[in-house]
């Protein structure tokens, strides 16, 4: 998506991709929405992203505008960057250049632009539940597009449209990931290992990574894909104060934080950042 103020429609390598997500048609634009066949539309929003969503999304459920602000600051001020550079290297030796990357549970779609950087003839597809993130994630690239969806949902998507799935820090629907990826496709997911920010256990507990997580990811992808590369990426963090509430109101802890919670935090706060990058290929038909 461009970044200036004009209005502008997703890219027409999304729009291919995409489909009604009520009938499961394709789509096509006309005049500021997306349009199938069978009369069903969807709004092009001003900032560019599509929402293909039936109802509300309840309250507490998807990134608020807060939580999405605190990402965009602490993001863009490239404290993760290390991982985003991780994350674009698997990415350019995984897919040619011409390529259509879907970003899964995108957020502000931070990670996609640094993906599309290193893939000059790429596109990129953002899908997150959160239309707040989605507003950001239509703009954070020249060659970015953003939809609104639930993960856990089939997803609004062709079969065999992508060339790249990216999910990092977010939901795993690998029947789904599975049946959009190409063949000779890849899957690159990021999680956190249990060292992940651990020393911000001393300020919440709320922030304790899920010991279980490894089997749990294992369960939702391995009758879909088989790892093919893991690599892990850790470095450590000099964070303010203030940068230590944006790192925790972008995250679902947010959710459960009562108001002034970290008013007495210390000047400066050392936070481990260990994260785990995984590239999965898709598991033949037949297997």
């Amino acid at each position: 998506m461009v970044t200036n103020s004009a209005p502008h429609a997703p890219a027409p390598s999304a729009v291919e991709a995409l489909r009604c997500s009520v009938c499961g048609a394709s789509l096509h634009v006309t005049g500021r929405s997306l349009r199938c066949d069978e009369g069903h539309a969807f709004d092009i929003a001003k900032q560019g992203y599509v929402n293909l969503l039936h109802a509300r999304v309840p309250s507490g459920t998807a990134d608020s505008a807060e939580m999405v602000a605190a990402r965009a600051e602490f993001l863009d001020a490239g404290h993760f960057a290390p991982l985003a550079e991780a994350i674009a290297g698997v990415a350019k030796a995984a897919v040619p250049g011409a390529a259509l990357i879907l970003d899964a549970g995108g957020g502000t779609g931070y990670y996609l632009a640094k993906v599309l950087d290193a893939l000059p003839g790429a596109t990129g597809l953002s899908l997150d539940l959160s239309a707040v993130a989605s507003r950001r994630a239509a703009r954070a690239h020249a060659r970015a597009s953003a939809a609104v969806w639930n993960l856990w949902h089939p997803l609004p998507l062709a079969g065999g449209c992508a060339s790249l799935v990216l999910n990092v820090f977010a939901p795993r629907n690998g029947a789904e990931f599975r049946r959009v990826l190409r063949e000779g496709g890849r899957l690159v997911v990021v999680t956190p290992t249990p060292e992940h920010l651990a020393e911000l256990a001393e300020l919440t507990r709320l922030l304790d990574v899920d010991p279980d997580k490894p089997r749990r990811v294992a369960a939702a992808l391995n009758p879909h894909f088989t790892e093919a590369t893991s690599e892990a990426v850790d470095f450590s963090l000099e964070l303010t104060a203030a940068e230590v509430r944006s790192l925790i109101g972008m995250g679902p802890t947010a959710h459960h934080l009562r108001p002034g919670a970290f008013e007495s935090l210390p000047a400066t706060v050392r936070v481990t950042a260990s994260c785990t990058v995984a590239v999965y290929e898709p598991r033949s038909a037949a297997a």
